[in-house]
């Protein structure tokens, strides 16, 4: 009697032991998606470019983590996951950066580096994430050399290269009948400036055959300081000045170029000048030609997606969204659709480096800035559609409208796969489809 009394006092207990277990539930939601993200935080690149970024990231990843972000990306986080971000401030050199891309992988272990806005920054922290084999999605930096120049397989960029926002920006003037007999440019001295100002110049030659270019300028990067420069631009008198500065410099350049008069004498084409209009105001000159990389901010479509962006984030930061913030939100979105194709097929556990990129490769995905693809260098490059227009004061609302809008379709203005960019442009821009 006694063994059958022990015998059921045993299995009552096993049996509450048992109920008190937690319910076996899936792998990813016991799971976090641990992402390194790199922007300006500090330096002349932060206020109107870095740290809208990281504010952009900031949003993105808490409403993700909520499940509020619009369908198709209304699952919580990522396949389930909750995203936890660890962000670096990307002031302060390649080489640091480079020390600093190590640690997220080695010390901070994070799943996924995703981030950079300076191309020397992207050149060098590429091939150190090919080195180790660990996922690095690049969110922005514009040089096409990153792909043109070498391979990789862990390495993606999730937005188009600056050879869309040259090519676009001459194709918009020639649309709006912009003289342009004379041409003179300011460019940074770096691969971001350089690059920019060849794509410009060699599509400038093919749909402005006779143009001439005089005064043409290599500041180096945060120099912010532009005297000489502006004499020299002024002295030229050209129908058009174009840059490509973006950040800190752009706002120098505009705040000391306007009251010598050099927007009065020349037509001022900036090819990446959106996130500067907050800043500046009423200081940037009425009738500037300006691109933001992308349909982004002002010159954004109207979708669920880019309404939840546009006033999620005004409502957040108390100002609207540019291109910073567009950017690292369709990178977000991309990684999030990658993880969770890469789950589909695995059966739903958290997928590992390879599953990632095998997932990544070639994808396309609807952002707030229209879809993405990743169509050029073995589907590790985007493509994207991309906006133009002028720039108009409104007193009203305190802010710098954008007026005379035009879009450009994504094979409009960016090469076709396998060939390079400056080859292509050169070549008379074959293939391009504009209609």
């Amino acid at each position: 009697m006694d063994h059958f009394r022990r015998a059921n006092r045993a299995l009552i207990v096993a049996s509450v032991a048992a109920m008190s277990l937690p319910m076996a539930i899936p792998a990813s939601a016991q799971e976090t998606f641990k992402l390194g993200i790199v922007t300006f935080l500090s330096g002349p690149a932060a206020d109107s470019f870095g740290v809208p970024a990281r504010n952009g990231a900031q949003f993105v990843i808490d409403q993700l983590n909520k499940g509020s972000v619009p369908s198709p990306y209304e699952k919580v986080g990522f396949g389930g996951m909750k995203v936890e971000p660890v962000i670096i401030d990307e002031n302060g050199g390649a080489t640091k950066q480079v020390q600093e891309l190590r640690n997220l992988y080695q010390r901070d272990n994070v799943d996924v580096v995703l981030g950079y806005i300076s191309s020397g920054d992207c050149l060098a922290v590429a091939p150190i994430a090919e080195e180790l084999k660990k996922m690095l999605v690049l969110m922005d930096c514009g040089t096409p050399r990153i792909f043109e120049e070498a391979k990789y397989n862990y390495v993606f960029r999730t937005a188009a290269h600056a050879t869309m926002d040259n090519v676009g920006l001459v194709r918009y003037m020639k649309a709006k009948n912009i003289k342009m007999d004379t041409l003179s440019a300011i460019n940074q001295d770096y691969a971001w400036g350089q690059d920019s100002r060849a794509d410009f110049v060699a599509a400038a030659q093919q749909l402005y055959p006779n143009v001439k270019v005089q005064t043409d300028l290599l500041p180096k990067f945060g120099a912010g300081q532009y005297g000489t420069e502006i004499s020299a631009l002024v002295g030229a008198g050209s129908d058009v000045v174009y840059s490509s500065l973006w950040g800190g410099d752009l706002q120098a350049f505009v705040l000391q170029s306007a009251p010598r008069g050099l927007p009065k004498r020349s037509q001022l084409v900036f090819s990446a000048a959106d996130h500067v209009l907050p800043p500046l105001g009423d200081k940037m000159p009425d009738g500037t030609i300006i691109g933001a990389r992308g349909s982004y901010g002002l010159m954004s479509q109207k979708s669920p997606l880019n309404d939840w962006l546009f006033r999620g984030y005004e409502a957040a930061n108390g100002v609207y969204p540019v291109q910073a913030a567009y950017r690292i939100t369709q990178s977000i979105l991309g990684l999030k659709a990658a993880v969770e194709k890469a789950m589909s097929k695995n059966g739903g556990k958290k997928p590992s480096t390879d599953e990632m990129v095998a997932a990544m490769t070639g994808l396309e995905w609807l952002s707030p800035g229209g879809l993405i693809q990743m169509k050029l260098a073995d589907g590790h490059q985007a493509i994207q559609p991309i906006a133009f227009s002028r720039t108009k004061y409104n007193p009203d609302l305190k802010r710098v409208d954008l007026i005379d809008i035009q879009y450009f379709a994504a094979e409009c203005v960016n090469p076709p796969p396998g060939v390079k960019s400056i080859e292509w442009i050169k070549g008379g821009m074959q293939g391009a489809k504009c209609n």
